[in-house]
């Protein structure tokens, strides 16, 4: 009796000890669980982002934009996406129309230049890189006259220098550089490039030049070497095919069709392009000031002639085609002006004048057939000049509006006559304005190609996303929780049943 009296003391004194031992070691082991979840979550959970800026400034043949792109400021960050944060377009014309008043061409951008300021955090504005591409304007204005070119480059550099941020230098694009950098624009904020997608091709349309750019797998570069432009972006090669006309941009285009009439009459234009009823003077003087058209100014050209509109959406496509060459081709295959093009590729992006004409003649969706787009602005064209102003009383300016007719004539004329779409591919065009947020065009391309932010090669990534890796360090916390559980299952026994004393 008294044995088994000793035994259940000695029980009695053990138990508690098991029993607190178990619920210090489950407290410990739930901590730390919970611990190791919490620093996982805290260690990878995103944070409040910070960003680097750039400005572009796009100095075209008819105005100047400028741009402010913004992307994650994470030190050797080059996966982050950029984006367009502002935009603002400089009041007044291109720079190049200040060739006489050079001064001026500074003097233009400071307004939107103040405004990149306030847009820009000021902590950021000294490592803040400023670039200026001037293109088609400045490219006549440089091949007409170096020296007036030079002082409005002068003019613009000093205004820029100004500001706090970090100039990089203003210089005239080639066009080859200008459709390039439009192609990676348009495939960037796609994320074609980054997914190793089949890429969009990017038709740009301005007031001086026109630009074709797409890969195509038929694309023999040894044909034509000078309209080759290779790229290696995210791991992939590119061999791009890309294409400037200069003087075919759509001002510069009006001026050449102008002067082509004016040959066959010089005191008198009863154009087929613009709407009937529609009449004006026209100076001869401001006709012929530019290099695409001045070697074709008659003798003895009156100062001014009347230009009077008939509305003929045929007899104006017959003008535009005028203006195009198709005999002369040393190539395999060509557009038009002996220039070589290889068969069209993919689905295309049409955007700057493409978009813009093109949506105010409500001609964007290409789903509609091309014959019907051709039937719908045959109509436009042959609406009277009085009913269009009417329409449009106030809201576009009547320089403007005159001249959507004739637009959207060499739009198409370009695109099926020049290009070589057809019934069938012409669905294959979008006319865009901005892709996800950002203007398509060729600032943001230009931005990336300086700044280095698309790599050549793909970059490295880690393996698990955040979620992802939070989820797996979840599930192993609870496999070690009910491992520690079962791993107390031998003394269950002895805390679960009290001694009994006898």
């Amino acid at each position: 009796m008294s044995a088994k009296f000793t035994d259940n003391r000695e029980m009695k004194e053990k138990n508690p000890w098991h029993t607190s031992m178990t619920i210090i070691i489950t407290v410990i082991g739930v901590i730390a669980i919970v611990a190791l979840v919490t620093v996982a979550v805290l260690q990878n959970r995103p944070v409040p982002q910070k960003y680097k800026y750039g400005i572009v400034l796009d100095a075209g043949s008819s105005h100047t934009a400028l741009y402010i792109y913004e992307w994650p400021a994470e030190k050797d960050n080059n996966t982050g996406r950029v984006e367009q944060k502002h935009s603002c377009k400089v009041t007044g014309k291109g720079i190049s129309s200040y060739a006489a008043e050079p001064e001026k061409a500074g003097m233009s951008l400071t307004e939107c230049m103040r405004e990149a300021e306030m847009q820009v955090p000021t902590k950021r504005h000294h490592e803040t890189p400023l670039y200026l591409g001037a293109t088609a304007g400045m490219r006549l204005l440089n091949m007409e006259n170096s020296l007036a070119s030079d002082k409005v480059f002068q003019a613009v550099e000093k205004a820029l220098q100004s500001f706090p941020f970090s100039y990089q230098g203003a210089r005239i694009l080639s066009g080859q550089e200008e459709g390039a950098f439009g192609w990676v624009t348009v495939n960037y904020l796609d994320d074609r490039l980054k997914q190793g997608l089949e890429t969009t091709g990017a038709l740009d349309l301005g007031g001086a030049s026109t630009q074709i750019s797409f890969v195509s797998s038929n694309y023999n570069i040894s044909e034509s070497t000078s309209n080759s432009v290779t790229f290696r972006l995210y791991g992939n090669d590119y061999n791009l095919y890309t294409h400037s006309f200069l003087c075919y941009g759509k001002d510069q285009v009006l001026r050449m069709a102008l002067a082509h009439q004016t040959q066959l009459g010089p005191m008198k234009i009863s154009d087929p392009c613009f709407h009937p009823g529609y009449s004006g003077k026209r100076n001869y003087t401001s006709l012929y000031d530019s290099p695409c058209v001045s070697h074709r100014k008659p003798e003895n050209a009156p100062a001014e002639f009347n230009h009077t509109g008939e509305g003929n959406f045929s007899q104006c496509q017959e003008v535009v085609k005028s203006l195009f060459n198709f005999t002369a081709c040393k190539y395999s295959r060509c557009s038009f002006n002996g220039v070589f093009q290889p068969p069209l590729q993919g689905p295309f992006g049409a955007f700057s004048a493409y978009y813009f004409v093109m949506n105010f003649l409500n001609l964007t969706h290409t789903s509609i057939p091309l014959e019907t787009v051709k039937k719908n602005l045959a109509s436009y064209c042959a609406t009277p000049w009085n009913q269009i102003k009417k329409q449009h009383l106030g809201m576009v300016k009547v320089k403007y509006l005159a001249e959507y007719c004739f637009s959207g004539t060499y739009i198409l004329t370009l695109l099926t006559e020049g290009y070589g779409f057809t019934n069938e591919t012409f669905s294959n065009i979008k006319f865009i304005k901005e892709i996800k947020g950002s203007d398509a065009g060729w600032t943001l391309g230009y931005m990336l190609n300086l700044t280095n932010m698309i790599p050549a090669e793909a970059p490295d990534s880690p393996p698990l996303p955040h979620a992802g890796y939070v989820s797996i360090v979840t599930v192993i916390a609870l496999m070690l929780f009910i491992l520690l559980i079962l791993s107390l299952r031998p003394i269950w026994p002895r805390c679960s049943k009290q001694p009994q004393i006898v």
